[in-house]
C-alpha cells in the first residue's frame, strides 16, 4: 500500500464503523451456525455479486488456514497485485478481519460498503421471515460486508478463509481459483461431523469445477476424500510430501531459514520471520498455491517476489513474541491439534527449560484435550478464563490441569495470571512464559503486552 493510499481515520469514521459492528453483532452470533448458503448468495445477488469481481484463492483447515492465508496474500501483494484477505476471528477490532493491500480496512470504507447493503439486508430478511427461517446472522453479513468492501477498494485478488467447515459456508458463494486445504482434525464436531472423512467431506465442498488445489499432508481418510472429490470437479490437486515440501527449517533471528521444493521450483534459505517448524509447512502450502494462482504450477517464483512476501508476513497471536525479560509468547493454540503444534514448537524455536502456561479457554472447546497437549511443557499453569461469556470455568480447568500432575494456580483475570506468570519467569534467565487457550484470551494478551510495554523488560 502507498502513502497516498492511506486515508486518516476521523473521529466520525471511526463512530460509523463502530457503529456497523454494534449493528452486526445485533444479529445471530459466529455460533449460530445452519447449513445454508442460500440467504448469503441472495444478498450478494441482490448486490450484483460483488464476490466475482476478483480472483479467489479459497483457505480452508482445522489448523494454520489463518497464518497459511496471511501469507498467500503477503505473496500475491508482492506481485504488485492489489488484495484482500477475510480472516475470522478478529483479536482487537473487527476491522483486523479484512486486510486491504495488508491493511485492516479503513473505517469509512467498511461504513461506506455497510451503507450499500442496508437496504439489501431488510429485504432477504423479510424473505426469511415470510418464509419461517431466522434473519441472516453475523457471519453471514459480515461476509456480505467483505466482499463488498473488496470490490470498492478494487482489489485483484482475495484471499478467503473459511468461517466454519466448508461447502455450506457463507464464504463458499464465491468461487476459489485455488482452494487451500491446511491439515484437517477433529473441530466442530456437532456441526461438521464426528470423523476425519465427515469434516473432510464438509470441507472439500470449496473445490470447485476446475480449479486448482493444494493441500498441506493429511491423514489418509483425509485425503481420500479431498482426492475424491477433486477427482468429480475435474479440478487439479498436489500434496504437501508428495508434490511439494518444507525441504528444510532452521532456526534464526526473529524467525526462520526455510527452503521450500515447490511446484515449480526449488527456494532456497529464504527468511520467514514466523517461529515453528509449522509456520515453514504453512508456508510451503502458502508457495505452491501462489504458484499455482499466478503461473499455473509451472513457472517458478521469483526470488525477488518471494524474499519480499515472506519477510513482509506477520501473524498475530500466532507464536507472537509480545514480551521480553522475561520472554512473553502469544498463541491462540485453541485446540488440540493447535496444542500440539504450539508445544512441539517451543522448544524448536526457543532455548529455555521451563515454560509458565498462561490457560484461559473457552467452554464450547476441547479443554481435556488442550491441556493434554500443552501440559508435558508446562512447568507452572497459571489458569484464568478469557473475557467472554463463553468461558470455560478457570476452577474446572484448573481441576483438569492438576488431575494431570500439573502445578497449578488460579487467577481471575489475564493481568493477574500474566503477572504472577512474568514474576515466576523473571527469576530464571532459563525461565518464559506462553498465554494460549483462546483466540480471544490472544487478543486480550496482544493488548495487555502494549498497554504495559512488556519488551521494556519486567518491571516488580
Amino acid at each position: 500500500m502507498s502513502d497516498s493510499d492511506i486515508v486518516e481515520s476521523t473521529p466520525e469514521d471511526r463512530r460509523r464503523a463502530d457503529a456497523v459492528y454494534e449493528a452486526l453483532l445485533q444479529r445471530a452470533g459466529e455460533r449460530w451456525v445452519q447449513p445454508r448458503m442460500e440467504r448469503t448468495a441472495r444478498v450478494l445477488e441482490l448486490l450484483d455479486d460483488p464476490q466475482r469481481t476478483y480472483r479467489v484463492v479459497h483457505v480452508t483447515g482445522t489448523n494454520g488456514k489463518t497464518s497459511t492465508s496471511r501469507i498467500i496474500e503477503s505473496l500475491v501483494r508482492a506481485h504488485g497485485l492489489r488484495t484482500g484477505l477475510f480472516t475470522s476471528p478478529h483479536l482487537e477490532r473487527f476491522t483486523e478481519r479484512i486486510l486491504i493491500d495488508g491493511a485492516p480496512i479503513a473505517d469509512a470504507a467498511v461504513a461506506d460498503a455497510w451503507d450499500e447493503i442496508v437496504p439489501f439486508v431488510g429485504i432477504v430478511d423479510a424473505e426469511l421471515e415470510a418464509s419461517g427461517e431466522e434473519p441472516l446472522t453475523f457471519f453471514e453479513l459480515l461476509t456480505v460486508l467483505a466482499f463488498v468492501a473488496c470490490a470498492d477498494a478494487p482489489i485483484d485478488v482475495l484471499v478467503l478463509e473459511v468461517g466454519m467447515g466448508g461447502a455450506w459456508d457463507s464464504t463458499n458463494t464465491a468461487d476459489g481459483d485455488v482452494a487451500v486445504f491446511a491439515p484437517i482434525a477433529i473441530d466442530h464436531a456437532d456441526r461438521l461431523g464426528a470423523t476425519i472423512a465427515e469434516i473432510a467431506t464438509v470441507k472439500a465442498g470449496i473445490i470447485k469445477d476446475g480449479a486448482r488445489v493444494v493441500s498441506a499432508r493429511q491423514v489418509p481418510e483425509a485425503e481420500q476424500v479431498l482426492r475424491r472429490v477433486a477427482a468429480e470437479k475435474g479440478a487439479t490437486i498436489a500434496f504437501e510430501g508428495a508434490d511439494f515440501s518444507l525441504a528444510e527449517d532452521r532456526m534464526a533471528v526473529g524467525g526462520q531459514l526455510i527452503t521450500v521444493k515447490g511446484l515449480a521450483g526449488e527456494y532456497g534459505e529464504e527468511y520467514l520471520p514466523l517461529y515453528g517448524r509449522h509456520q515453514g509447512a504453512n508456508a510451503a502450502l502458502a508457495i505452491a498455491a501462489v504458484e499455482s494462482l499466478i503461473g499455473a504450477s509451472s513457472q517458478p517464483l521469483s526470488a525477488e517476489v518471494l524474499t519480499e512476501g515472506l519477510a513482509e508476513v506477520v501473524s498475530p497471536g500466532r507464536l507472537q513474541l509480545v514480551g521480553i525479560d522475561p520472554t512473553v509468547v502469544v498463541d491462540a493454540a485453541h485446540n488440540p491439534h493447535g496444542a500440539a503444534a504450539l508445544a512441539r514448537a517451543l522448544p524448536e524455536s526457543f532455548d529455555f527449560d521451563e515454560w509458565g502456561l498462561v490457560l484461559g479457554v473457552l467452554g464450547d472447546k476441547d479443554e481435556v484435550g488442550i491441556v493434554r497437549e500443552l501440559g508435558p511443557i508446562a512447568a507452572h499453569v497459571f489458569v484464568t478464563a478469557p473475557e467472554s461469556d463463553r468461558a470455560a470455568d478457570a476452577d474446572h480447568l484448573a481441576d483438569l490441569a492438576e488431575s494431570a500432575g500439573l502445578r497449578v494456580t488460579v487467577h481471575p483475570h489475564l493481568a493477574d495470571a500474566a503477572d504472577a506468570a512474568r514474576e515466576w519467569a523473571a527469576s530464571s534467565n532459563r525461565r518464559a512464559v506462553v498465554i494460549a487457550g483462546s483466540v480471544v484470551l490472544a487478543g486480550e494478551a496482544i493488548a495487555l503486552a502494549q498497554a504495559e510495554d512488556w519488551k521494556s523488560g519486567w518491571q516488580s
